[in-house]
């Protein structure tokens, strides 16, 4: 890479990337649109282009150093982060070995479960996360095409609340939701036993993506099943899963959210025979229907689902809340740091703020009635252990309390679904920016209409899954009003800055893109 005397720090932050960001969409609207046309040729030969495209390399580094979630988990070799250099350095390894990686091994991580048991986490090193990332730009848009619609989990452009709204829309009183049942699918270890030969028969992608593939998911194999498994962790694996999966909605009237479902049963269903064809449809992938967490449920009983509770009332009116799972979870997250002698109030109150607004941003389409969901109990606990540590002002203590405890707008069962099968990578670009400003709250929101739906600092549409901030123009976080914010890309953001020690505005939430360790309440 040619850098005229700047140094790897300075070339890096300089590169074009809404530049980069239009080029590998046009690629990928290309091959969604391909697909649909049922072009595999063309489709394939787009897949190289993408493979090839310097603008598509350089986002996947981007994307896994410094804007995933967990960017900052080492693998294997032990590497938290990549300097400027070495970022540059993967970019020339990835575009010489593309076609020829081989992954290292894997990291493995043990995760507690809700039943006392454990599954690992096995997480792959940055270099092979890269890849990974390169591979998914170049496959996602052409399952896009062909995923079913009622499947929401790990998809760009859907969120647990589109699986919410179809459950009330599939639920409510004038469809007779009070005389359904529902069976509550649970698959026996999914990951783990998803078999290999299944996702590389409908895996649409030229030779050499799916031999990269296949290392890929030998990596990452158990010795009791060399055949099976998809490694939790790496970036390509929710996609493989998902299409391992993809088909199993059309057995009957259904909602998927990764590997969690719910069917809907009428009066007259036969849920017997329904079970045969899942089990049927999963044994043909090497997988099996837990018989233990496997159950038929009446609505009017109601169920868990996504880490909300869901039940038709006796008068026939559908109501969803947090689980008790969900909110025993964040109940124990938020007495942790109350109780934490180690710190005083006001290290508390911003360490609430962030784990408070999450759980009431995720639980914002639920009926949140009563002083249990309002939060009235912890609100009093935290506000005596505040006012009995610390030597502040009755005044102060109520201040730091609302910091803790940030008001959010509830609006029960109106969250607005995705519109039938559309993508992202349709190409209707209005559509997707107006529908990812809406998922922001009142604030974030006005302003990207104000913005007319674009980053402040790029100008680039904000249609993807990068989350945005606001960003303080004078500097001065107390100093919120409209004319000193400016709606950016997180990315931006850390360029603004020039360095990663800018916090995220608490007022830039977003509400449909919930952490996954929030959604299931483990």
């Amino acid at each position: 890479m040619i850098r005229h005397g700047l140094s790897a720090s300075e070339f890096w932050n300089k590169l074009p990337w809404k530049q980069f960001r239009r080029n590998l969409f046009r690629l990928q609207k290309r091959l969604w649109k391909a697909i649909r046309a049922n072009d595999l040729r063309k489709a394939k030969s787009l897949q190289k282009l993408i493979l090839k495209s310097r603008a598509a390399r350089l986002l996947a580094i981007r994307q896994v150093t410094q804007l995933n979630a967990g960017k900052k988990t080492p693998g294997i070799d032990s590497k938290a982060s990549l300097t400027h250099q070495e970022r540059l350095d993967l970019s020339v390894l990835l575009k010489s070995n593309v076609n020829t990686w081989t992954h290292q091994g894997l990291r493995e991580i043990p995760i507690p479960k809700k039943d006392g048991s454990t599954r690992l986490l096995k997480v792959p090193t940055m270099y092979d996360r890269a890849w990974q990332c390169l591979v998914k730009y170049a496959i996602e848009p052409a399952h896009e095409a062909t995923f079913q619609e009622r499947s929401y989990g790990f998809r760009p452009g859907r969120a647990a609340h589109d699986a919410q709204k179809h459950l009330f829309d599939n639920l409510k009183s004038n469809v007779n939701g009070i005389t359904k049942r529902v069976i509550e699918l649970d698959i026996e270890k999914c990951f783990d036993r998803i078999s290999h030969t299944a996702i590389m028969d409908r895996l649409i992608a030229p030779l050499g993506i799916k031999n990269g593939i296949f290392r890929c998911l030998k990596t990452g194999v158990s010795p009791e099943f060399p055949e099976q498994g998809t490694p939790q962790g790496g970036v390509v694996s929710p996609l493989l899963a998902n299409i391992a999966l993809n088909g199993i909605e059309t057995i009957h009237s259904s909602v998927r959210y990764a590997d969690d479902m719910v069917f809907f049963l009428k009066p007259k269903d036969d849920a017997q025979k329904i079970l045969d064809q899942i089990r049927q449809f999963l044994a043909k992938r090497g997988m099996n229907v837990s018989e233990r967490k496997t159950k038929i449920t009446a609505a009017t009983d109601g169920f868990d689902f996504l880490g909300w509770h869901f039940k038709v009332q006796k008068n026939g009116k559908f109501r969803s809340q947090p689980s008790v799972d969900n909110f025993q979870k964040f109940r124990e997250k938020v007495k942790k740091i109350v109780n934490n002698s180690n710190y005083g109030a006001r290290v508390k109150a911003k360490k609430l703020a962030p784990i408070v607004r999450g759980w009431r941003n995720y639980h914002q389409f639920c009926k949140l009635d009563g002083s249990r969901f309002r939060l009235w109990h912890i609100n009093k606990r935290t506000w005596k252990v505040f006012n009995k540590e610390s030597k502040l002002t009755r005044y102060h203590v109520n201040h730091l309390i609302d910091k803790a405890f940030p008001a959010i707008p509830y609006h029960e069962n109106r969250f607005v679904m995705v519109k039938g099968d559309k993508s992202p990578f349709d190409g209707d670009i209005l559509y997707w920016a107006k529908r990812n400003s809406a998922l922001y709250d009142g604030r974030t929101s006005k302003l990207l209409k104000k913005q007319n739906h674009t980053c402040g600092y790029c100008s680039h549409l904000l249609i993807g899954e990068e989350r945005v901030h606001l960003h303080h123009k004078d500097g001065n976080h107390h100093n919120c009003k409209d004319k000193n914010l400016m709606v950016v890309h997180e990315s931006c953001h850390d360029l603004i800055h020039k360095s990663k020690s800018d916090c995220r505005e608490p007022g830039a939430t977003k509400v449909a893109r919930p952490d996954l360790t929030e959604r299931c309440g483990e």
